[in-house]
This record gives C-alpha cells, sequence and structure tokens, in this order.
C-alpha cells in the first residue's frame, strides 16, 4: 500500500498552518511599518510602494486566517461536504490580490520609465531606504521558503498562494533595491533602473498569479482529479478482496479533501454484510493512502447487471 509516510493529523495540520500565516502576518506588520518609514525618510517612491505591497501581503494573511477558520468547520446541514471550498476561495482571492498589485506596479512602473524618457529626473533616494529594501528580500525570502515547504508538504494551495505573494513582494524589493542602488551609486540618471525593473517584476507577479489561479478555478468549477489519481484509485480500490471492477469513478476536491464516488462490483451471490465489509475495506484502503478526510461514497454492485451508464475510467 501507498501510505504517505507521517502523515499529521486534521489537529496538527490546522495549527501548522494557523502559526505559519501568524508569522508571515507579523513579520509583513513590521516591514509595512519600516518600509514606509524609510520610504518617508529616504524620499524613495520605490520603497513607498513596496510599503503597499507588503501591506497587500498583510491582508492576505487576514485573508488565509478567516476563511481557513471558516473551511475547518464541521459539516452543516447548508455545507454537507463540509467548507473545504471556503480554502479554495481564499486561494483565488489571493490570485486576484496578485493581479491588482501587479497592475498597479506596473502602471506606476510604466508612468516612470516615461517620465524619466521624456527627460524627467526621478529625486535620488537616501540610504536607509535601500537598507530596508534589502532587509525586505532576505525576510520575504525566508518567508517564501517556510510557506512553500510547508503548503506542499501539507497539500494546502493557500499558503502555496501565499507563499508566492512573498516572494512577489522580495521581487518587488529586489527592484527596488537596484533602483535605489543605482540611483545612489550612479547618480540621477540612472534611476530608470527602478521603473525599468518594476516592470519586468510586475510581469512576473501575472505569471505567478495565473499559475496559482488555476488549479482553485477548476476546484471551484469541480473539474475531476488527474488522471493518474484516478488510476490509483482505481488501482487501490481493486485489489481489496472480493472487488472485482470499479466503474462510474467520479472524483474531485474539497480544498484540501478529496470527494470520491464510486460503483464497486462484487459476487452476486454475497450476502449484504460480506458486502458491505468489502465496501468498508476499500473505504479503509482509500483514506490510508489519501487521508481520513477523504469523502467517499461507495455502491455496491452484484456482478452480471447491466448497466446503461456503465463508464469505466
Amino acid at each position: 500500500m501507498n501510505k504517505q509516510p507521517n502523515q499529521p493529523t486534521e489537529q496538527q495540520r490546522n495549527l501548522t498552518i494557523r502559526n505559519v500565516t501568524l508569522g508571515g502576518m507579523i513579520v509583513n506588520a513590521v516591514l509595512t511599518l519600516f518600509k514606509f518609514a524609510a520610504g518617508w525618510a529616504g524620499q524613495s517612491l520605490a520603497m513607498l510602494a513596496d510599503s503597499i505591497h507588503s501591506l497587500s501581503d498583510f491582508v492576505s494573511d487576514i485573508i488565509i486566517l478567516v476563511m481557513f477558520r471558516i473551511s475547518n468547520k464541521k459539516r452543516d446541514r447548508e455545507h454537507e461536504f463540509g467548507h473545504g471550498k471556503f480554502e479554495t476561495f481564499a486561494t483565488f482571492l489571493l490570485s486576484i490580490i496578485l493581479l491588482i498589485v501587479g497592475a498597479e506596479l506596473l502602471k506606476t512602473s510604466i508612468e516612470k520609465t516615461v517620465f524619466v524618457a521624456q527627460g524627467g529626473v526621478l529625486e535620488r533616494p537616501g540610504m536607509i531606504a535601500l537598507i530596508a529594501a534589502a532587509v525586505s528580500i532576505v525576510a520575504k525570502e525566508v518567508l517564501y521558503q517556510i510557506n512553500y515547504r510547508i503548503g506542499k508538504q501539507l497539500d494546502c494551495p493557500s499558503v502555496i498562494a501565499n507563499a508566492w505573494h512573498h516572494r512577489s513582494d522580495a521581487l518587488s524589493s529586489i527592484g527596488s533595491l537596484i533602483g535605489i542602488g543605482g540611483a545612489i551609486l550612479l547618480g540621477e540618471r540612472w534611476t530608470i533602473l527602478d521603473p525599468l525593473m518594476g516592470c519586468a517584476i510586475s510581469i512576473a507577479i501575472f505569471v505567478v498569479a495565473v499559475r496559482i489561479a488555476a488549479p482553485a478555478i477548476k476546484e471551484l468549477l469541480e473539474i475531476s482529479l488527474p488522471a493518474e489519481t484516478e488510476k490509483e484509485i482505481i488501482s487501490i480500490a481493486g485489489k481489496v478482496e472480493g472487488v472485482e471492477e470499479i466503474h462510474n469513478l467520479q472524483t474531485r476536491r474539497n480544498g484540501h479533501s478529496m470527494i470520491i464516488d464510486a460503483h464497486i462490483v462484487v459476487d452476486r451471490n454475497l450476502n449484504v454484510i460480506d458486502a458491505h465489509n468489502i465496501s468498508t475495506a476499500v473505504e479503509q484502503a482509500l483514506c490510508e493512502r489519501f487521508g481520513s478526510h477523504t469523502q467517499l461514497s461507495l455502491h455496491i454492485e452484484p456482478d452480471g447487471l447491466e448497466d446503461e451508464h456503465h463508464l469505466i475510467k
């Protein structure tokens, strides 16, 4: 059996996600205030814009905490499959925020580039702005690495999306570092480096936002699980003793959990108890592989029956 090693419990998963998001939120709050103060004191428009980017990260952390809390509520009458889609919706919201941030950054960068190209001169920033950019790059890259690793480990798209949000802020700060450093070290005519870097970074942010939004949209539209995963489901269920065939397989995701519906063909001469035991064994095998939060609906079907809706996936 392909059991996932050291799979965390639901409580451990929730606690880890909450802690990593709270940690990021605290760092983002400190960075927002530090960048704004540095941008104001250092007369750097780039750093002031960078502080707004960090503020968007702070808001993203709040969205994740709220949505994740809702997504882990128990099933109720209005949400019989649970609240997992709230986690997916949070991921989608983060991608929208990234698109908005990228668009604003691109707009500002283009305006600055045109201004300099037409003979304008951007004000040279102070050293405090350069220090703030360097600190932001290190802090945000560390947050990216932590969030991305935990998001992958716990199969949490919203944490992965937030990781990319951290990296987008780090990339934005790299642009600020180059622009501010160029202006300080090379003179006012090199201040165009800042808006040019901003254009490149905004395009990278757009790409990341689309990559994050695509799987979230697929899940919200209830697209089936990948073919490889469905083949694995059929293989695991088919190895259970007493199972003759699997068909009418239907799958989809609900947050971090899977929803699996299938028909299990068994010997028509089995009594109800034996057929039920086979179904239970299939459920146990699938939950062992994909997690206890997997939602299963298995229909026992006697062999030899003609099913006009028969469809093997």
